[in-house]
């Protein structure tokens, strides 16, 4: 009876889990397939081919795979370091209720993004917008050429808006997970604020540093609306051109297109992988 119930347990719970399984063939599983299938197919002759992969070797492909990794790099660099301090002021603030608005505030920030985000941005930075008009009429400060949120800064700038907040969210349980024990049986050893976070706080977190920096890179390295609309065909990115390789109308070709996609989504999956990893890394110092 005993075993009779353990398998129909069981079997509820695997019913249970199949919309969930069900959603990710539908919308990962099957798209990956036909994605992978069609990276290798020949247009006209739908013959078998590794050509589109040989042309990823063009200076715009190479370009753009260079470009996206360095923005996602350096907005992902910035976000883990500036999100860090930041996550550890709002850690440390005495009042409960401030610091429950901080994190809905990084929750809702790190959530806006794409088209809305900028357009915000040009509304406040644009060669028209408010800052960029306050400082030409109070301090005759010409803020154009010499910036352009139209422009590789400027999307970095747009960037590390969702960015940041997102690694407030992500290293606020890693602060949670440093015990006091430490920082007291430290302090009874002689050891200062410095040396405490050189030799406790700073080994203890950076697995958590890791899984943050690689999250924000993939989150970088797969956005789409936001650089599309600030830059569109000024900057040479990976996102943008699988998006005027697959549905463009001067320059299509899905093979490409699709060739482009298989060597993001190599990269997103080793991010994801290192990310994986230095969270199981950092669970094992929480449990400790």
């Amino acid at each position: 009876m005993a075993s009779k119930q353990k398998k129909t347990g069981r079997t509820s719970d695997w019913l249970g889990f199949a919309p969930f399984l069900l959603f990710c063939l539908a919308f990962e599983i099957i798209p990956i397939i036909f994605l992978l299938r069609g990276s290798f197919i020949e247009k006209t002759t739908h013959l078998f081919t590794f050509q589109h992969y040989l042309d990823l070797q063009r200076p715009l492909y190479i370009n753009s795979f260079v470009n996206s990794i360095k923005l996602s790099g350096l907005t992902a660099i910035i976000g883990v370091v500036l999100g860090t301090f930041i996550g550890y002021a709002v850690y440390r603030w005495p009042s409960e209720r401030v610091r429950e608005l901080l994190i809905t505030l990084s929750d809702v920030t790190t959530n806006f993004a794409g088209v809305p985000l900028a357009f915000a941005f040009v509304v406040i930075l644009g060669m028209n917008g408010v800052i960029t008009q306050f400082l030409l009429q109070y301090f005759q400060y010409h803020l154009y050429p010499k910036f352009s949120i139209y422009s590789f800064s400027g999307l970095i700038l747009a960037y590390v808006y969702f960015q940041l907040p997102l690694m407030v969210l992500l290293i606020l349980p890693a602060f949670a997970g440093l015990k006091k024990e430490w920082q007291e049986s430290a302090q009874s050893l002689g050891a200062g604020p410095f040396k405490y976070w050189w030799r406790i706080g700073i080994p203890v977190l950076m697995p958590s540093l890791i899984a943050g920096l690689t999250l924000l890179f993939a989150n970088a390295f797969g956005a789409y609306a936001t650089a599309y609309t600030l830059v569109e065909s000024k900057l040479s990115l990976v996102t943008l051109q699988i998006g005027y390789m697959i549905a463009g109308e001067v320059r299509q070709d899905q093979g490409v297109g699709m060739a482009m996609a298989i060597g993001s989504l190599i990269i997103m999956g080793l991010s994801i992988g290192v990310y994986q990893a230095a969270t199981l890394r950092a669970r094992r110092w929480s449990k400790s």
